[in-house]
Order: C-alpha cells, then sequence, then structure tokens
C-alpha cells in the first residue's frame, strides 16, 4: 500500500465520511451536504486515496462501511469539532484568564477611572494582574512595542494602526484657595493673576493655552509641575490659580474652590486607545467593554449635569488618523 497522503485531508472529506456513515446512503449523504451524488462519488474516491481503505463496500442495493470507515467516525468528529473550536476562537471566561495586564495613564484618569476598573477585575477576573504606567504625551510605539495594552489619554497618538474611543467630555474650572482670594470674575484678574501648570514634556505645556494664545490670552506661569497630584500643594496657602478639568475636583483638587474659567475654553475629551491587533480579541474586548462600565458608574449623567460632561462615545471606532480631538491635557 502507497503512504498516506494526509495533507490532502480536510474539513469536507471528513464531512463527507460522517455524513455517510449517519446515513447509509450515497443519495442522502449528497441531499444532506447539498451537492451532488457524483461530488460525493468522487470526494470518496479521494477519502480512499488518503486512507488506503474502500470505506464503504456494497451489500445488496446498499451499502455498508468497513471496519477502518466505524473506526474513523469518532476521529472525524473531533477533528470536525476542533477545526470549528480553531476557526471560532476559543470561549473567552473572564474568571480563568490570568495575565498581567498594562494600562498606561496620566494622574487625572488614573486616579479618576482606574480603581473601578481594578475592583471590577478582582471581581470578575481575579487572575489579573493590573500594572498601570504613566503614558505622558502618549507615541504609538507604546502600543506597536506591546509595553501597554490600553492608553486612557485625551492625545491618542497618531497612526493608522491605533484604534480609539471617546469616553467621555469634561470642561475646564479655575481651581483656587479661597483663604487666599476670590475666584477670578473677569478676564483681566484671570490674566494678570500668577499660575501654576502641569507639564508632562519639557517646553510643552496643555493644549489648552495654545489654543487661549491664538485667542490672544496669555497666561503668567509661576510653577509648572509633573502632574495634577502637584497642583494642591503649590495653590493652598497661596494666591495662584490652576485651570484644569472639573472632575478633579473629586479627586486631586477636592478641598479647593473653584470657578468657571473667564475666558473661553474648549472641552477636553477622554479616549481610550489600543493597537488594531487587539481589536478582535475577546479578553481586550472585555476589557474595553470594562472600562466604558467603569466611566458609566464614576460619571452619572446627573452628576456631571450637561452635555459637555457626560460620557460621549464615538458612534464608530478608527484610526487616530481619521480623527480630529479637541484640545487637551496629556
Amino acid at each position: 500500500m502507497s503512504e498516506i497522503d494526509w495533507s490532502h485531508l480536510d474539513a469536507h472529506l471528513l464531512q463527507l465520511l460522517v455524513a455517510v456513515l449517519e446515513t447509509g446512503s450515497i443519495t442522502a449523504a449528497a441531499a444532506r451536504l447539498g451537492v451532488t451524488q457524483s461530488a460525493v462519488s468522487h470526494l470518496l474516491g479521494k477519502l480512499r486515496a488518503i486512507t488506503g481503505d474502500p470505506l464503504f463496500v456494497k451489500r445488496g442495493r446498499g451499502i455498508v462501511p468497513t471496519a477502518r470507515a466505524d473506526s474513523l467516525a469518532a476521529p472525524a468528529r473531533e477533528l470536525l469539532r476542533q477545526m470549528e473550536q480553531f476557526a471560532r476562537g476559543p470561549q473567552f471566561e473572564p474568571a480563568r484568564w490570568a495575565a498581567q495586564l498594562t494600562i498606561a495613564a496620566n494622574d487625572f484618569q488614573r486616579d479618576l477611572l482606574l480603581p473601578v476598573v481594578a475592583q471590577r477585575l478582582r471581581e470578575a477576573a481575579p487572575g489579573v494582574a493590573l500594572r498601570i504606567v504613566p503614558s505622558g504625551a502618549p507615541g504609538a510605539e507604546l502600543l506597536r512595542s506591546d509595553a501597554c495594552q490600553m492608553v486612557i489619554s485625551p492625545r491618542p497618538p497618531d497612526g493608522t494602526d491605533i484604534l480609539q474611543k471617546r469616553l467621555f467630555a469634561d470642561h475646564y474650572r479655575v481651581f483656587y484657595d479661597p483663604c487666599m482670594r476670590s475666584a477670578p470674575a473677569e478676564v483681566a484678574d484671570y490674566l494678570a493673576a500668577d499660575h501654576v501648570t502641569v507639564a508632562y514634556e519639557a517646553h510643552r505645556g496643555l493644549d489648552l493655552d495654545r489654543q487661549l494664545e491664538e485667542r490672544g490670552h496669555h497666561r503668567r506661569f509661576a510653577v509648572r509641575v509633573p502632574g495634577f497630584a502637584a497642583l494642591p500643594a503649590f495653590v493652598r496657602g497661596t494666591p495662584l490659580l490652576a485651570t484644569a478639568p472639573s472632575l478633579l475636583s473629586r479627586t486631586a483638587l477636592a478641598g479647593l474652590a473653584s470657578a468657571p474659567v473667564p475666558v473661553p475654553c474648549p472641552q477636553l475629551p477622554m479616549y481610550m486607545v489600543w493597537h488594531v491587533r487587539h481589536q478582535q480579541d475577546a479578553a481586550h474586548r472585555w476589557l474595553r467593554e470594562q472600562m466604558e462600565a467603569a466611566v458609566g458608574a464614576v460619571l452619572p449623567a446627573a452628576l456631571l449635569g450637561g452635555p459637555a460632561a457626560v460620557p460621549a462615545q464615538c458612534l464608530t471606532q478608527q484610526p487616530r488618523g481619521a480623527v480630529a480631538h479637541a484640545g487637551g491635557v496629556a
């Protein structure tokens, strides 16, 4: 007998074998598979050549399987099951997920959202260890290199392989120490004051200031700090002003007074950002769902009170390069 050429075996041949075994008829197997009897006969010929066995022989007016065909029934069904599972992928079960997950976020979005995400992971996916790293002004390589699996930032990096989804939009307020000064009610008062601001990179401040300067407004900075968590130490006990996202009143800037900014300011959008290779991954899709659920839990519409600050999810997920975004902070 010649060597078995198993490389020609495919799902169609396995389905054919099972169909003929179960129906006991070439005609019935053809009807089940939606092919002609001649096609079934042709495929059976290929299967016989591969196995080196006649598989089915005549008995009276019908056919019966050979002992080899009977022995192949169970392996054929198992191979078909495995091939279907291969095509569909394994069923994702959060409770069985074991991984170290890295999310890049700066202190504003980190303290606002990620404690809730961490709690959801502990409850639903206890095998996942969450690592949080600063994102700074994130670049595409942060995601391309798999240094992290997700970035939370108002500045999604450019790249046709980078995907994003808007989580919410905040607005700016002026924070100050009410024991040291009153709120700046007029533009002149606001611009005459000394300010403390956040700069994640040298020579690069908030996009807010770039837009204010385009309108002819220039703030005078007395202090620049590397994150929002540092602002209170420089505002308390001083007349300094800090213009920052309003939601910081719930975290780093809790306890300071705040007032509307007396000059027009852009909204601050916040995005979750990931690499396209994770788009169809069941575990990552579940993670994105947990992030959106955390936003809904932390930022209810009734609390935020207005369309500028409610969660504003994009209708589509698309490459960063195709979407323009409003100025924001890192």
